[in-house]
C-alpha cells in the first residue's frame, strides 16, 4: 500500500486519468487521511496542492475541523483553510 507522500509525488508526472485515480483513492479512504491531507496541503505546490485540496472538498464536512486547527496555528494558511470551507459548506467566503 502506497503512502500518501508517495501517491502525491506521482502527481508531478501524472496524466489526468492518473490524477484522477489518485484523487478517487484518496477519497475513498476517507476521514482517516484527513488530518495527513490537511498537513500536506501546507506545504505542497502546483498540481500536488489542487488534488490535496479537491480531495478535502470531496471528504466533505469532517475536513472542516482539521482545516479550522491548521488555520488557527498557521495564519499564512487561513485563507486556503476558509475557501476550502466555503466550498464544502456551499456558502461565499
Amino acid at each position: 500500500m502506497q503512502s500518501i507522500e508517495e501517491m502525491l509525488g506521482k502527481l508531478e508526472t501524472a496524466d489526468n486519468t492518473t490524477k484522477n485515480k489518485i484523487e478517487n483513492i484518496l477519497v475513498d479512504k476517507g476521514t482517516a487521511v484527513v488530518p495527513e491531507l490537511v498537513d500536506q496541503l501546507q506545504n505542497v505546490r502546483g498540481v500536488k496542492r489542487g488534488v490535496v485540496a479537491m480531495t478535502l472538498i470531496r471528504i466533505g464536512e469532517a475536513s472542516v475541523e482539521y482545516l479550522r486547527r491548521a488555520a488557527n496555528t498557521n495564519k499564512d494558511f487561513e485563507w486556503v483553510a476558509k475557501y476550502l470551507i466555503s466550498e464544502i459548506k456551499g456558502v461565499a467566503a
